[in-house]
């Protein structure tokens, strides 16, 4: 596996995974019809790949020889109550990659980076009932800190958890 910073001409693959992921694993969580709905166009547009401006959002990609497994973004973080730490934004892997070790690698990758560019703690969000994706990050030393809200990711208002760990 080989992981490596976006780049310009990513943008395609990187839709495709993450509407993919989306669709598997908020199945049960979210509306299935705003699901089915979802396409990778919608979501070119949002990503900004190579951008030399240093406060950016990062994005890592993990590959294999032919195909995106997965990517993760993150930069400062987004919460007043949390304005020192860093934030992970989102880690999707490709359905067909979970549980072979992509998703620990694009995170640990990432929790490297945040550390050499200066955080010593970081943040994220788990959508409510994804108990999955809480096991996931409690597995890697992440605990819920007390905080929750609600939000409208790409138009769906859902409740959202907080989690924090030290970094690396």
């Amino acid at each position: 596996m080989l992981i490596r910073d976006a780049q310009p001409g990513d943008e395609d693959a990187v839709a495709d995974v993450h509407v993919r992921a989306w669709k598997s694993a908020y199945r049960g969580l979210l509306p299935a019809e705003y699901l089915d709905g979802l396409r990778p166009s919608d979501r070119i547009c949002g990503y900004r790949f190579g951008a030399l401006d240093a406060d950016a959002p990062h994005t890592l990609l993990a590959f294999d020889r032919t195909a995106l497994l997965g990517f993760s973004t993150f930069g400062a973080s987004r919460d007043q109550d949390a304005a020192d730490a860093a934030e992970l934004y989102a880690l999707y892997v490709d359905p067909g990659r979970w549980r072979t070790g992509t998703g620990r690698a694009l995170l640990l990758a990432s929790r490297e980076r945040l550390h050499r560019l200066g955080y010593s703690e970081a943040i994220l969000w788990v959508l409510r009932g994804n108990q999955a994706g809480e096991r996931f990050y409690e597995a890697d030393g992440w605990r819920r800190d007390g905080s929750s809200r609600w939000e409208d990711p790409w138009g769906v208002r859902s409740e959202v958890f907080r989690f924090r760990r030290a970094l690396p």
